[in-house]
C-alpha cells in the first residue's frame, strides 16, 4: 500500500512520511503487526497496512476532527484514518449530510472519498489493544498532533471524537502555554472557546460500536455537532 499523499503540500507529505516510520511505542508496533500478520477472518486475503496512520482530508481544512486511534481491523487494515469498519461509514455519513464530505461511507483508499474543509487525524496513530492506548502513548503521539497541525494553517473548529482526542487537544494547548480554568469538560456538543485566535473545541461521542449500537450515539446526534461546527465556521 502507498501512504495517500496525492494533492498536499510538500511539507504535509514529509509530516505523514514521519508518522509512517514512528517506532516509539514498542507495545503498538509490536499489536499492529501481530494483527496484520494473524488477521480477521472476514479480511484473511486483504493486505494489511499494520503502520502508523497519518490524517487524511482537505489540507485547506477549516474543522479537524481529532479521533482516539485506528482501529485494529479498520485503519491499521486500510491505512487511512476512519476507514474499513462501521465507525468510519458512521462518521462518514454525518460528514456527507453537512457536506464536509462527496461520499456517505469510507470502506477503501480508492473508493473515491474527498473530504472538503474537513482534515481528520488521531490522537493515537497506532492501533491499541482493546482500543485502550496508555498515557504515556498518548503523550509520545502528541507530538504528532502538534507537528501535523502545522501544516494545517486554516484550522478554526476541531470536533474532538471522544475524551481521548478531546483531552489530546488541551495537552497540546497546555504544550503550546495555553490553559483555562476550571479545566473544560468533556460532553457531547458541548463548546469551549478559548479566545487569542485559537480554534473552537467542540466535544462529540466517538462512533464506535459501543456508542452506536447502544444508542448513546445516534445519527442525528452526531449530525447535528457537525452542523453546530459549521455554524461555528460561518460565524468565523
Amino acid at each position: 500500500m502507498k501512504p495517500l499523499t496525492a494533492n498536499l503540500p510538500s511539507g504535509l507529505v514529509e509530516v505523514h512520511r514521519a508518522i509512517i516510520a514512528c517506532d516509539r511505542c514498542p507495545r503498538l508496533r509490536h499489536y499492529c503487526r501481530r494483527v496484520a500478520t494473524e488477521k480477521k477472518r472476514a479480511h484473511r486475503l486483504d493486505a494489511y497496512w499494520g503502520l502508523p496512520v497519518p490524517g487524511f482530508g482537505d489540507p485547506n481544512a477549516r474543522l479537524l476532527l481529532v479521533g482516539l486511534a485506528p482501529a485494529a481491523h479498520g485503519a491499521n487494515r486500510t491505512g487511512r484514518v476512519f476507514t474499513g469498519d462501521g465507525s468510519g461509514d458512521f462518521l462518514m455519513s454525518a460528514l456527507h449530510r453537512t457536506g464536509f464530505a462527496n461520499i456517505a461511507t469510507s470502506q477503501r483508499t480508492d473508493d473515491g472519498l474527498h473530504l472538503t474543509d474537513a482534515y481528520i487525524l488521531s490522537a493515537v496513530r497506532c492501533a491499541p489493544p482493546d482500543n485502550k492506548p496508555l498515557p504515556e502513548e498518548i503523550a509520545r503521539c502528541l507530538d504528532h498532533l502538534d507537528v501535523e497541525l502545522r501544516h494545517l494553517p486554516r484550522v478554526r473548529v476541531v470536533v474532538a471524537l471522544g475524551k481521548i482526542g478531546f483531552d489530546a487537544w488541551l495537552q497540546l494547548l497546555k504544550r503550546r502555554g495555553v490553559t483555562q480554568s476550571p479545566r473544560p469538560q468533556f460532553g457531547h456538543g458541548e463548546v469551549v472557546r478559548f479566545g487569542d485566535g485559537l480554534p473552537t473545541l467542540v466535544g462529540c461521542f466517538h462512533p464506535s460500536r459501543q456508542n452506536t449500537n447502544t444508542g448513546k450515539l445516534t445519527a442525528p446526534m452526531m449530525e447535528s455537532v457537525f452542523r453546530k461546527a459549521k455554524k461555528l465556521l460561518e460565524r468565523g
